[in-house]
């Protein structure tokens, strides 16, 4: 397939692009804004790659948009481009809004021309999927899981943002006839992710020996997905899904803050122990908590499990510990976004 990728240069963006072209043989064109969290480093694997080409464009500019789907003719849109970190949303939302809703909205008007002009097995397999995240449906309490019935209860602008786009797209496949799939995914970890998020934190924050900060008392809860295990889940979704439907995508991994903190610290520990011999759980701080801070997040993932086959291959702990060793195999590339010259990136369209 021909695959549009929007924020293909981000975290989950770029390991769901690196696997669509790698172990599906997919023909991807990666559309990124490149806004602080877009790194094209985290993709030089694919460079000269004749099914790898980038365009830096913002989905909220419709010309660029409709150049892109004409020159492109894609089989599939994967939408993924999003401002997507809590803090940010809460010190400036006006960022949240214009790329998570007005973004989504001009990317769903771009997508539905490009639709309308197919004809025959062209119209009949093209697919638009609008990635989400569990946090639209709110805070949950000790029990229960979100389902893709649960009703929608946003507690931040980025949630917010969020859920007002997974509307827009579920409205556009009423409205128009347009054939829509949306996931709601829990928290993914992994490689590559922007060091803003816990476990990068965590990792980074331990190795420079400064102190972990863990909000609260760290007794918040989520349900942690490997990146790589959502991107086969997001492949599946569009390859298999029915259109109009919505998965909820989980890794049936709960953890406290606070634990997966100090299961982190024991795996540096072990296998890059501090020059003292003292824990890095030594390090941990707790800090003020941040506001409208959801206490516990949990995925039910059984309808994708049923419906398509799809499960996580990482269990409790294995992706884990991947993540902790590939950012101590991996110091340039953190490197050079903590000291600023991952932003000296080329402009256009590259193949």
């Amino acid at each position: 397939m021909k695959i549009l990728v929007t924020g293909g240069a981000g975290f989950i963006g770029s390991n769901l692009v690196r696997l669509l072209v790698n172990d599906h043989g997919h023909h991807v064109l990666n559309v990124d804004a490149l806004t602080y969290a877009g790194n094209r480093h985290s993709l030089a694997d694919l460079d000269g790659n004749p099914l790898y080409a980038f365009a830096q464009a913002d989905i909220c500019d419709a010309p660029a948009l409709a150049k892109l789907f004409a020159d492109f003719t894609p089989d599939w849109v994967m939408h993924l481009a999003a401002e997507s970190h809590v803090d940010r949303s809460i010190d400036g939302p006006g960022a949240f809004i214009q790329t998570n809703i007005t973004g989504t909205f001009t990317l769903l008007q771009a997508a539905r021309a490009h639709f309308e002009k197919l004809t025959g097995p062209a119209r009949e397999t093209f697919r638009f999927l609008h990635v989400s995240t569990d946090e639209v449906y709110g805070s949950l309490g000790a029990t229960g899981l979100f389902t893709e019935s649960t009703a929608y209860d946003p507690h931040s602008p980025y949630s917010a943002s969020k859920a007002a786009s997974d509307h827009l797209v579920r409205a556009w496949h009423d409205t128009y006839g347009f054939p829509v799939l949306v996931t709601n995914c829990s928290n993914n970890y992994g490689p590559f992710q922007f060091p803003e998020k816990l476990i990068p934190v965590v990792i980074l924050k331990a190795l420079r020996g400064d102190p972990i900060p863990v909000y609260g008392k760290g007794e918040n809860i989520r349900d942690w997905l490997y990146v790589t295990d959502h991107a086969e889940a997001l492949h599946t979704v569009i390859a298999k899904g029915r259109i109009g439907q919505t998965y909820n995508i989980g890794g049936d991994n709960e953890r406290q803050n606070i634990n997966l903190v100090r299961l982190l610290c024991s795996f540096l520990d072990e296998l890059r122990p501090r020059a003292d011999g003292k824990p890095y759980a030594d390090q941990i701080t707790f800090v003020k908590d941040r506001p409208g801070h959801d206490l516990r997040y949990a995925i039910d993932a059984s309808k994708i499990r049923r419906e398509l086959g799809w499960t996580p291959k990482q269990d409790h702990v294995s992706g884990f510990r991947k993540t902790v060793q590939w950012y101590l195999d991996n110091n340039s590339w953190t490197a050079a976004i903590l000291n600023g010259s991952y932003k000296l990136q080329r402009l256009g369209t590259q193949t």
